[in-house]
């Protein structure tokens, strides 16, 4: 699991629906959470994505619905422009490599999220979020619902 994929077209790469897994650590407080779900990728009128994921958060033993909602707009190069649902921006989103890392600025706390395409059916992301009130690692793997089919050699 050591080697990246690289994804010429991010925005053809996932769309589509996801199974979504999510770790929460809480470095500072020792607590840990679970997020279990769905994430789709659905078409926009502008050729971007929107992204809905939806599931079940359980944190100290309290089991909770969550959703959320971010754009992923066309960028040049087959990147993508992440943006959270009122359009406001969130990052910017290249995997020609396979891997990328982002920042993301948040009052006083700081988003630094790695992204790791995996194969054609797999990805994952690392978030650590570090500021005043949060020491936080938020390690999610995302696999396709429906897996493409391979081509036969």
């Amino acid at each position: 699991m050591g080697e990246f994929w690289p994804v010429p077209d991010v925005l053809a790469y996932l769309a589509g629906t996801w199974r979504v897994e999510r770790v929460v650590r809480d470095l500072a407080g020792g607590h840990r959470g679970e997020f279990v779900g769905t994430t789709v990728f659905g078409p926009l009128e502008d050729g971007g994505l929107l992204h809905h994921e939806s599931g079940t958060f359980v944190w100290q033993g309290v089991a909770r619905p969550a959703e959320r909602t971010l754009r992923y707009l066309p960028g040049p190069g087959g990147t993508a422009d992440v943006r959270f649902a009122d359009g406001r921006p969130f990052h910017d989103l290249d995997l020609t490599s396979g891997r990328h890392v982002a920042g993301h600025p948040c009052a006083a706390d700081l988003y630094r999220g790695e992204f790791t395409a995996r194969d054609e059916d797999h990805w994952e992301t690392v978030w650590r979020v570090r500021g005043p009130a949060k020491d936080l690692v938020l390690t999610t793997s995302y696999a396709r619902v429906q897996a493409r089919p391979r081509a036969r050699s």
